[in-house]
């Protein structure tokens, strides 16, 4: 598959551009299940400065999302404590892309289609740049990390899983 010369406009890059947040495109071919893995891959960055965008639900079934390192899994026991809820639990496809409007794979946190609580791995912040989804699959933007708590108001917790 050949990859785009041009990156697609996405209701996420269209949030970036209005709230005048410098950013950089970063096409790769998506594959299926490849997760943050290929994309640090095809891109050539360390996986650790890939963000996933996690849809999650707590017991009440309210969406939120958690911004995690590439490289790393959520303790989901570990963030239900750290945010007060008794449980939390990934949404099921369907549901996310119904909350976000993106497609698993392309979920973003910038623009998503609901406003949604956001949360971030408090590492991430610490970065000098970061790589999260730019809304399509196959898209990554390379933003500061500062933008996750200046523009969504990112809560930071520690729940990455102990390794």
């Amino acid at each position: 598959m050949a990859r785009k010369e041009h990156a697609p406009e996405t209701p996420a890059t269209t949030f970036l551009r209005q709230h005048n947040i410098s950013f950089t495109e970063h096409l790769y071919d998506y594959v299926e299940r490849g997760g943050t893995a290929e994309s640090a891959k095809q891109l050539g960055v360390d996986e650790h400065a890939v963000v996933k965008t996690l849809v999650m639900q707590d017991q009440d079934a309210k969406p939120l999302i958690i911004l995690m390192h590439g490289d790393r899994q959520v303790s989901l026991k570990t963030f239900a404590r750290q945010i007060g809820a008794k449980k939390v639990e990934p949404c099921k496809p369907e549901v996310a892309q119904r909350h976000t409007g993106y497609q698993v794979g392309g979920t973003s946190p910038f623009g998503a289609r609901k406003t949604l609580p956001v949360y971030v791995e408090r590492s991430i912040l610490a970065l000098p740049a970061i790589y999260i989804n730019g809304g399509h699959r196959g898209l990554l933007v390379r933003i500061p990390p500062s933008v996750l708590v200046e523009l969504l108001h990112a809560q930071p917790v520690d729940s990455a899983a102990v390794e």
